[in-house]
């Protein structure tokens, strides 16, 4: 194993976890050392996650032994790991929307005078922190339901710092970020490191591990596999160890067509705000249309504004023909328009954490599995069972809540769920965000296969290759507005970033900037 020569900062031996008798780590073996950022890759249901919430005391092991600078240590609380130097920001964040940035960031140590909040203080604290995460322009009293998710993030990572943590674990800590809060990311943990913190970062993208990380070690259904430096193995070899098998194939392949589909839904003059404008395209019946362009640029609104989540949208969509716009996302589920909108925060918009597996996926099909009022559990059970034999969702028991689901699994249960209600219109808002490589590649077929069938399929993905291996076309958009549509050869990466900066593409590549499609 080939580790760095720094002091060992945290080592697990033989920790075992189980949950209903299915291991989610078996005997695992595990260090991270100081001064450096350790990756940790695996599937989703690989262990990662119950690895870092025993790390973070979140959860206790089975069995097995955790250290810390070489004495045992056992948390029963995150404020004893934390007292103990070792601070997480998990993927799902844990501000609170209702109060200031500044309450957030000193929630568990507020400075205090005279037995009070020292409020100037505390919005002190909070600037500085913020300051130190590059995010100056954030208004300290700023309520976080105010931010946009990638402030958001930020301000949960400026909490983190705030704790002066000797070990910072980071879980898909920029699958929200701008482009830009990333660069800021990256120069914050090296910066970190070289000041000798530790740091465990957990995340499914391959170009950030190869940035950041200086270990990495891979796990898959619960075990630990391997340990390496950067640049030990390619990244073939890394994902082959964490799923155990070849992905050469990762996207299916797209249907050639000598004419367009017959169109489902079409937009026309959609605007909102200063956010949209003049937002005209159609989708056509078994088509997945991309939408791309930086982070921010109105893809989001889109989506909203299709399902009825926003007021006051101008314009018209036609479904099947048959023009109005949607006014909610109760009409936007009707058998007259049939859409369905994955979100993009699967914990707070798109499930229900306490309630079981099968209540979820049953939850937005219920008038068609009742009688008379009441559920027919038998129709229930078999809708169920067919939606995790369907979408291959790996769960103990459907009675368990889905909060103990990793988060691939989530995901596949909040697309059951809709998947059910039958909808014709699938509107998808960046649907594999941190998603591992495997639990990706069964989406991407479960979306070709829905649009062979039949449905209509608007994706928004901040990921380019997502893009280029899903969409039949994608409209690029810039400052609210639709500035160009690539579609066949020209979907490359070169195009989709020449496009999302608005600029002109050469004779071989995507076709002159349009407005619509």
């Amino acid at each position: 194993m080939n580790e760095p020569e720094s002091p060992s900062l945290l080592e697990l031996r033989g920790v075992s976890k189980s949950y209903g008798g299915v291991a989610a780590l078996s005997k695992v073996d595990f260090s991270t050392h100081k001064a450096s950022i350790h990756a940790v890759l695996g599937e989703n249901g690989a262990g990662k996650s119950t690895l870092i919430k025993i790390i973070s005391g979140v959860i206790a092991p089975d069995e097995g032994t955790v250290l810390v600078d070489g004495k045992p240590a056992s948390f029963d609380s995150p404020q004893a790991a934390n007292a103990a130097g070792i601070v997480s920001v998990f993927q799902e964040l844990s501000v609170l929307p209702d109060l200031s940035v500044a309450d957030n960031i000193s929630i568990t140590r507020p400075p205090t005078r005279l037995g009070l909040i020292d409020h100037r203080e505390q919005r002190r604290r909070a600037e500085e922190l913020l300051a130190r995460v590059g995010c100056e322009d954030v208004n300290p009293r700023a309520r976080v339901r105010d931010l946009p998710l990638s402030r958001r993030q930020m301000v949960e990572i400026a909490k983190a710092l705030g704790r002066d943590p000797k070990l910072l674990i980071l879980d898909e800590a920029t699958s929200a970020l701008t482009a830009a809060d990333v660069d800021r990311v990256y120069k914050i943990l090296h910066r970190l490191r070289d000041e000798g913190m530790a740091l465990l970062y957990i995340s499914h993208r391959m170009h950030e591990i190869e940035e950041l990380a200086d270990t990495i070690s891979v796990f898959r259904n619960g075990q630990f596999i391997r340990t390496f430096a950067k640049g030990a193995c390619s990244d073939e070899e890394i994902v082959q160890m964490m799923i155990g098998r070849d992905v050469s194939n990762v996207y299916p392949p797209k249907p050639v067509r000598e004419t367009p589909p017959e169109p489902e839904l079409e937009v026309k003059s959609i605007g909102w705000t200063d956010r949209l404008f003049d937002i005209s395209f159609k989708v056509g019946k078994g088509e997945i249309v991309g939408l791309g362009g930086l982070d921010g640029q109105g893809q989001r609104e889109i989506l909203l504004a299709l399902f009825g989540v926003l007021r006051n949208v101008t314009g018209t969509i036609a479904i099947e023909g048959k023009e109005g716009l949607v006014s909610s996302p109760v009409a936007a589920t009707r058998p007259s328009k049939s859409m369905a909108l994955i979100p993009e925060d699967r914990k707070t918009e798109g499930l229900m954490l306490p309630m079981s597996i099968a209540d979820n996926i049953t939850l937005t099909a219920l008038s068609w599995l009742s009688r008379r009022f009441v559920i027919d559990r038998t129709a229930e059970n078999n809708a169920v069972e067919a939606m995790v034999e369907k979408l291959k969702i790996k769960v103990g028991s459907t009675n368990d809540p889905v909060a103990t689901l990793s988060g691939g699994n989530q995901q596949k249960v909040v697309i059951a769920k809709w998947l059910l209600t039958g909808a014709r219109i699938l509107l998808l808002n960046d649907p594999t965000r941190g998603i591992d490589v495997g639990t990706k590649e069964e989406i991407y077929r479960l979306l070709r296969e829905l649009a062979d069938a039949g449905t209509s399929i608007l994706l928004y993905s901040t990921d380019y290759d997502e893009l280029i291996g899903c969409c039949d076309r994608v409209l690029i958009l810039y400052g609210g507005r639709i500035v160009r549509t690539l579609e066949g050869d020209a979907i490359t990466e070169t195009n989709i970033v020449a496009s999302s900066f608005n600029l002109p593409l050469d004779e071989a590549g995507a076709p002159a900037a349009e407005t619509a499609s």
